[in-house]
């Protein structure tokens, strides 16, 4: 497999997924090395120097920044420092969201401005490279700087901690034996350059982000076969349309959406079974676009974290300068991701209200509950309490993260972004969001049949063959949890996508 070249800068969404989903093997350019090298060394030259304190070099961190260290604890200070530091708690994230933290990390000491060592870089491409993977809790990080989650991230670099590997979950020094490490030693701004900084919350963003544009991409899918089972009007995707009011997005997704349904009945005159379809059904372009911009906006924050040097106190070998500063502060990305989250919840707004719609026979013309029984047979109408269940659910996940912050550190750290629990829970969000997308597409499927179609679309007859491989035809009731679970699996292994043909 081809392996991700880190350079410190240059690193993008597909390549973090690579490493982290799957495998992809890890080096370090020429270029990054030096870099490393250049910075490490102003490090060890204004420590030697001795003539003014270094934060959390030669002083203590946070409230104790005025804590000159004698010189013989530098290092140990660094040890204590990720001892003390690890503090979070929670479910342990999985391993391809700590490999994303790793090559999140990795990546931004890469551009120099940490001023680690060498060594502690090699290291955390090694345990990428090995397939150690430290256990990391979720909880525990503000967002200016995910210190607790990254220190215990940084205790297996020392053989502490625990760690997984092949499957097996190990002492930190036990993992690192059988992948024939070596216990890091760590240099004089090592740990607190490894901590200070936001990998975890970052890393684990452009998981989410991924995720996030295909459980939007799979609802857009879902709205077209809505479409065909309502026998909906299509004129809302009119490229006139779209041109008469030139929202960022709503043009991307009508056209997206006429794509799919290519070759569809609902083209032909006289197919749409009412003039004006309720609004669920005539902004999907408008509301999916907006969704589309916000996946965008937080593509675009990720990508500038994975590659900033956004260490505290920077290093500029250049003027043998360290400066205080606040680039670990990622309130763009913390807000990005609030944006997304309030941008899905009104996506599956629109999908709750599409399937309730499907689901009455005053609005469909098809047999309420979608049953080929009705009155006599429940259907899908039970099935509405686990959609609206889940719209709640989405709902109260898409409240902000951003403003949840109280003064820690004796009022030295007095703001914080709250980016890991708005990532967090933006994963929590898109998770619920495609188990929400299962039900619609399994109604619509339903709503396909029950109509007779002469003709799906394209990319809609794909959609629907791809349903019906997994679940099918509603005839007598059964029990549907295991159908809904089923297809929202299909949307998060990606296999619904693939089998659309490509626009």
């Amino acid at each position: 497999m081809t392996p991700v070249v880190l350079r410190g800068r240059g690193l993008d969404l597909p390549a973090v997924l690579r490493v982290a989903r799957d495998g992809a093997p890890v080096e370090l350019a020429p270029e990054a090395r030096a870099a490393v090298e250049a910075a490490s060394q102003t490090v060890e030259r204004l420590v030697a120097r001795g003539d003014r304190p270094l934060y959390g070099i030669t002083t203590g961190t946070g409230a104790n920044l005025d804590t000159p260290l004698a010189p013989d604890d530098v290092a140990a200070f660094q040890r204590r420092l990720l001892l003390s530091h690890s503090v979070a708690i929670g479910p342990r994230f999985p391993a391809d969201v700590v490999r994303a933290i790793l090559v999140a990390r990795a990546n931004a000491l890469a551009a120099g401005g940490g001023g680690v060592r060498l060594g502690l870089v090699e290291a955390l491409v090694g345990l990428l490279n090995a397939g150690v993977h430290p256990m990391v809790p979720s909880r525990g990080s503000v967002g200016t700087s995910d210190l607790g989650p990254l220190s215990h991230l940084g205790l297996a670099l020392l053989g502490l901690g625990e760690v997984e590997h092949r499957g097996e979950r190990l002492s930190g020094a036990e993992g690192l034996r059988r992948a024939g490490l070596a216990p890091l030693a760590l240099g004089p701004k090592d740990a607190l350059a490894l901590v200070n900084a936001n990998g975890a919350a970052v890393g684990h963003a452009a998981l989410v982000c991924w995720d996030a544009a295909a459980a939007l991409e799979s609802a857009t899918v879902a709205a077209a076969l809505a479409y065909e089972g309502f026998r909906a009007v299509v004129s809302p995707l009119d490229a006139r349309v779209s041109a008469a009011h030139p929202a960022p997005g709503q043009a991307g997704v009508a056209a997206r959406m006429r794509w799919l349904l290519d070759g569809s009945a609902l083209w032909g005159p006289g197919a749409a079974r009412r003039t004006q379809d309720p609004i669920s059904f005539r902004s999907v372009p408008q509301v999916h676009g907006a969704a589309s911009t916000m996946v965008d906006a937080a593509r675009g924050s990720v990508e500038l974290e994975l590659n900033a040097a956004a260490d505290n106190p920077l290093v500029v070998p250049a003027d043998d300068a360290l400066l205080s500063n606040g680039n670990f502060h990622i309130a763009g990305l913390a807000l990005a991701f609030d944006a997304l989250g309030l941008a899905l919840a009104q996506v599956a707004t629109l999908a709750t209200q599409r399937t309730i719609r499907a689901m009455s026979d005053a609005f469909s013309g098809l047999p309420r509950f979608l049953t080929p029984h009705p009155g006599r047979h429940t259907g899908f109408g039970t099935l509405q309490k686990t959609l609206v269940a889940l719209a709640a659910e989405i709902r109260h996940l898409a409240h902000p993260a951003s403003l949840d912050f109280f003064p820690v550190a004796e009022g030295q750290e007095d703001h914080a972004t709250m980016a890991p629990l708005a990532v967090r829970k933006t994963a929590e969000l898109v998770a619920r969001l495609r188990e929400l997308v299962a039900i619609e597409l399994i109604a619509a499927a339903q709503a396909v049949d029950l109509r007779g179609s002469p003709a799906l679309g394209r990319g809609t007859r794909a959609a629907y063959a791809a349903v019906r491989a997994v679940v099918p035809r509603l005839d007598e009731d059964r029990v549907l949890g295991p159908d809904v679970e089923a297809v929202a699996e299909l949307l998060a292994s990606g296999r619904l996508l693939p089998a659309l043909p490509d626009a």
